[in-house]
């Protein structure tokens, strides 16, 4: 007769998908409990810049409209044009650098061997 493994993940069985799972997240919980205050002061970060790069290009288009308003006469009114591609190019811009730091969060993960499912 053969014991089983002293591992409970390694055990043979029904829950031991359940109990990986279990593993799982209680490493990524004691990790970001020995992160502590950073991750608040990342988020705050990931915040503003988030924020930032949708104003600095929505305020350099509106910047281009009034200058082509003034400049270019015509029916139409280009700061208002401006301003939407602005916010068009800043939401892109976002979504770029967003994708960046999820990339980097699941490449870390990928490294600590962790899995990607909740």
């Amino acid at each position: 007769m053969t014991t089983p493994p002293k591992d409970p993940s390694k055990r043979p069985g029904p829950h031991r998908e359940f109990r990986k799972q279990i593993e799982a997240k209680q490493r990524r919980k004691l990790h970001s409990q020995k992160q502590g205050e950073q991750k608040t002061w990342f988020g705050l970060g990931m915040f503003g810049l988030v924020g930032w790069s949708v104003a600095i290009p929505t305020l350099a288009c509106i910047a281009l409209g009034i200058w082509l308003d003034r400049t270019v006469t015509g029916r139409y009114s280009w700061t208002l044009l401006m301003l939407g591609v602005g916010i068009a190019l800043g939401c892109f811009n976002a979504w770029f650098w967003i994708g960046k730091e999820r990339e980097a969060i699941e490449r870390q993960r990928c490294q600590k061997g962790e899995r990607h499912d909740r």
